[in-house]
């Protein structure tokens, strides 16, 4: 049955494929970069409001991450409901209103609920981009489609502080926010003509769940809460163990409310499905693996190599690039041979780029470190594309949305997981208190047996930390190899 729907769905699009995933990707783009451009406007911001860089004003990125992790899932079930291209223009409108909102802002306090909001547009069109590209396109372009998706995504990540930069430093901090109003005003017009969605018919009348939506955003809400605040916290604080302890026991009673519901939001069959459970927590440790060290890195080369903010963004370069190159290629290589070895042969280089990455020291060249970032980026490259393609095959038509949110959620657990428990690492061996010595302005009055000592000892943390990053990565490899063969599960769809 859904074999033959998704056929008449292909055939519909054909002329305006690439169209639509044009629509996709540049949502995609635009979020992501969202997600990483404010980072450089934050002395600003708390410049003009006139507080401490810090506290408060963390939550300007921490709450739009929250809001985004809390309510990817229930949009991603409510695409399935009533339609995957409401779902998609309603976060394009969320999302400009929240931009221009943003800018508006005249408190902090505004700024934040502003941001919250903004949140909300971010998570609708994450719920659904990747399955407005999966259910366009044929299983023999569908993989070559998500690899150039996965080049949009992470240029929007590794563009971020380069165009953050630039408008701050040109204009204000409040461009960061207007400057996505006239692009996601051509994204919603554009999406509004070409995306034309086919609606299955006959089929039965599925009911909302509002209180598995409820527990499930309260439960991922209160986890990255804890996971994101945990190391300023403490992670044996009030704070952090409430927000946690909440965490687990709202989503266990979460996973019980949907065993036992008619109409779930997270769906039993589908997260037991072996292939598809085993893609997505392959996704969940690359994003554990493979987030950190553009956390670590600007520490690295910034505190320790004394390289400037343009000279570090330049030098972060070769492991977007390399993705970029590989994401395609592998997407293109698996919708010809299946993607059964290439997540963990991807996974498997990107382990030994990161170990690689470990080794890099005080006196490294600028292409040792080139070349090592170039390595790590092709094997997160030759993993994404074809382990994304088994998991999105793996679901079937009627849950293409469900299991895009299941995906989005994965990254942003995996990345909150990620810059966790590795900044708890390089922070517990003394890399971080290393650093901020190293790069501040009573340095120079320090003797060359008291520098070498935090320069040795910041390379220690460094190095752990990077380590763990690649034992997420080993894991990876496993779990890519236990899911099996997805033939199957890309037959049923």
């Amino acid at each position: 049955m859904y074999r033959t729907e998704e056929q008449v769905n292909i055939a519909r699009n054909a002329t305006n494929k690439w169209v639509i995933w044009a629509l996709a990707a540049s949502a995609s783009f635009m979020t992501t970069l969202d997600g990483s451009i404010v980072n450089i406007g934050l002395p600003n911001i708390a410049r003009t409001f006139q507080v401490q860089l810090g506290g408060a004003t963390e939550w300007i990125i921490i709450g739009y991450l929250v809001v985004i992790a809390a309510t990817l899932l229930t949009f991603g079930r409510l695409a399935d409901l009533i339609g995957r291209k409401r779902i998609f223009i309603a976060g394009l409108i969320v999302f400009v209103l929240g931009s221009a909102l943003c800018g508006l802002s005249n408190t902090l306090l505004f700024l934040i609920l502003a941001r919250l909001f903004q949140g909300l547009g971010g998570a609708l069109i994450f719920a659904v981009n990747v399955a407005m590209i999966t259910s366009t396109f044929g299983p023999r372009e569908r993989g070559l489609a998500l690899g150039l998706n996965a080049v949009v995504v992470s240029l929007g990540v590794a563009a971020g502080p380069t165009i953050g930069g630039i408008i701050t430093q040109y204009l204000t901090w409040r461009w960061i926010f207007y400057v996505n109003v006239p692009i996601s005003i051509v994204v919603l017009l554009a999406g509004w003509y070409f995306y034309h969605e086919t609606i299955q018919t006959g089929k039965k009348l599925e009911r909302f769940d509002p209180v598995g939506a409820i527990l499930l955003a309260i439960g991922m809400a209160a986890l990255t809460l804890g996971l994101s605040f945990g190391q300023e916290w403490g992670w044996l604080s009030a704070e952090t163990l409430s927000s946690l302890v909440v965490a687990v026991v709202v989503l266990t009673v979460a996973v019980y409310v949907e065993l036992h519901i008619e109409s779930p939001i997270l769906s039993m069959k589908l997260i037991t499905n072996r292939v598809f459970a085993f893609a997505n927590i392959s996704f969940m440790l690359c994003m554990m693996a493979l987030f950190a060290p553009g956390f670590l890195l600007p520490f690295y080369l910034e505190e320790l190599r004394g390289f400037s903010t343009i000279q570090t963004g330049l030098l972060l370069t070769p492991l977007p690039l390399m993705l970029a190159i590989a994401a395609p290629l592998s997407g293109s290589i698996a919708d010809r041979l299946g993607s059964r070895w290439l997540s963990p042969i991807g996974l498997s280089i990107a382990c030994v780029g990161l170990v690689l990455v470990s080794q890099v020291d005080t006196h490294s060249t600028v292409w040792d470190i080139a070349w090592r970032l170039a390595i790590t980026g092709f094997g997160q490259g030759m993993f994404q594309s074809p382990n994304t393609r088994t998991m999105m095959g793996a679901a079937p038509l009627h849950a293409q949305g469900e299991a895009s949110g299941l995906l989005a959620t994965g990254r942003v657990v995996g990345q909150c997981l990620s810059v966790a428990l590795t900044g708890t690492v390089f922070a517990a061996l003394g890399g971080s208190f290393a650093g901020s010595l190293l790069s501040s302005p009573q340095a120079h009055q320090f003797s060359a047996a008291r520098i070498g000592e935090l320069q040795s000892t910041f390379v220690g943390a460094f190095h752990v930390a990077l380590l763990v990053c690649a034992l997420f990565a080993a894991l990876g490899i496993f779990t890519a190899l236990a899911r099996g063969n997805g033939a199957g599960a890309q037959r049923s769809t």
